[in-house]
């Protein structure tokens, strides 16, 4: 236990004292919060219409889906278009096939869809529910977070470990008593606290100054951000467990990030997209905890409805921790 800790206080004081990437780490997102705040805080409207049917929304398709400025999206179940209808993610739900639509009254959009219903399909009958809206921050604010926490894990463990077997760190300590679980143990512990430590301040900060909406359980999404870190330091670890050239480190994580970045829903919808690639974005681990959080933030969503998100997040950490222990390399020369 003390070589553990001796390493684990070693790796916070580096990280401590070195001023530039502390800052960074918590300045980045902040201007990304506050420059999309700004940019879409009034941003124009996009026309979204969730569609309910199992019999024939292709043969009876409404005249309103038929628009160019009207996306549609398919939608499994009523409660789930509902839900979205209620945070004002889509703008209106129809069920062709009993002719019914529900709008938000609190949606300005929606109120333009309808009338545009009433016009073109008059034999939809209405349905009102209520709902508050949900500002494209507020949206955006749990992808933010979890992409400030993906990359200091990636970055911050794998060029880390490269930069130690590079310098020939690792390969002293290998000649210690230091062990292999002891050493990656204390490594990802380390990073663990700063990175959780670092994004509370952060979502505490933006709760203050934009107003966050945050009405689901700290506690709960405190569990889905420390799976999900636990996850993302497992995937850096297994990134660097042997490499020992920083450019070929640094281009594997921009590999393995760029898709979380575009896919995970962290910054835009991917509802309507392609089966396939929702399909690919189940496989990144950003994108179960971006919508765990998501789904805490703004539905109040209990540990057991994210369940399956932190079911694959759990089965991810396994997998990527293992290979990562097992392919590990103290030596810089890899003999």
């Amino acid at each position: 236990m003390r070589r553990f800790l001796a390493v684990l206080t070693a790796r916070n004081l580096e990280f401590v004292r070195d001023r530039s990437t502390l800052i960074w780490n918590i300045a980045f997102p902040i201007m990304l919060i506050v420059g999309f705040a700004l940019i879409f805080g009034n941003a124009n409207p996009v026309f979204k219409v969730g569609i309910l049917s199992e019999l024939d929304a292709y043969v009876s398709q409404p005249q309103i889906t038929r628009s160019e400025q009207v996306g549609t999206v398919p939608y499994a179940s009523q409660e789930q278009a509902l839900a979205a209808l209620r945070r004002h993610q889509i703008h209106l739900v129809l069920d062709v096939d009993q002719r019914l639509y529900w709008i938000n009254e609190t949606s300005r959009e929606g109120q333009v869809l309808e009338e545009l219903l009433a016009w073109q399909d008059p034999e939809y009958r209405r349905r009102l529910i209520g709902g508050f809206e949900v500002r494209y921050v507020d949206w955006a604010m749990p992808g933010v977070l979890a992409m400030n926490i993906m990359f200091a894990c990636l970055f911050g463990v794998g060029y880390v470990l490269v930069r130690y077997r590079k310098n020939g760190v690792l390969k002293r300590l290998h000649a210690t008593p230091l062990s292999t679980l002891e050493f990656l143990g204390a490594h990802m512990a380390s990073r663990l606290l700063l990175v959780m430590a670092v994004s509370a301040c952060l979502l505490a900060g933006a709760i203050w100054a934009l107003d966050i909406v945050m009405i689901g359980s700290y506690l709960n999404l405190a569990v889905v951000g420390l799976l999900g870190t636990l996850c993302l330091i497992s995937l850096g670890l297994l990134i660097a467990a042997r490499s020992r050239s920083e450019e070929l480190t640094g281009g594997l994580i921009n590999f393995s990030t760029w898709p979380m970045i575009f896919l995970s829903g962290a910054w835009f919808s991917i509802e309507g997209a392609p089966y396939w690639l929702q399909l690919l974005a189940e496989l990144l681990p950003l994108t179960h905890m971006v919508e765990a959080a998501r789904m805490i933030m703004l539905d109040a969503a209990s540990l057991a409805e994210v369940s399956y998100h932190l079911s694959v997040l759990v089965v991810m950490t396994v997998l990527f921790l293992s290979l990562g222990v097992l392919l590990f390399n103290w030596e810089s020369d890899h003999r």
